[in-house]
C-alpha cells in the first residue's frame, strides 16, 4: 500500500484506512454549527460496525467463517453481531 499523499494513476491520492477515518471526523466535528458533540466514541463504535460487517460478509462471499477470519474475531461472535443488525437471516 503507498503512503500517505503518494498519488495513484487517476491522481487521486492513496490514503491509508487511518487517514480517511481522520478526514471523516475532522469534517463530522467542523459541521457541527457550534453544537458540541456528545458521546462521540459510541457514535463511530455505531456508524462504523454495520457496514464493516456487510461489506467484509459481502467481500467473503457470504462465506461467515472467511469474514471471521478477516475481521480477526470469532465466527460464532460474527454471528451474534450479525444478528444483532439484523444481516442474518436466522
Amino acid at each position: 500500500m503507498s503512503g500517505e499523499g503518494a498519488g495513484n494513476s487517476d491522481g487521486k491520492l492513496d490514503l491509508p484506512l487511518r487517514g480517511h477515518a481522520e478526514r471523516a471526523f475532522e469534517d463530522y466535528l467542523n459541521h457541527l454549527n457550534g453544537h458540541q458533540p456528545s458521546g462521540l466514541y459510541e457514535l463511530v463504535l455505531r456508524e462504523v460496525e454495520e457496514p464493516l460487517l456487510r461489506v467484509v460478509l459481502r467481500h467473503a462471499n457470504g462465506n461467515q467463517s472467511r469474514a471471521a477470519e478477516i475481521l480477526g474475531i470469532n465466527r460464532a461472535t460474527l454471528r451474534r453481531k450479525l444478528r444483532e443488525f439484523g444481516l442474518n437471516p436466522e
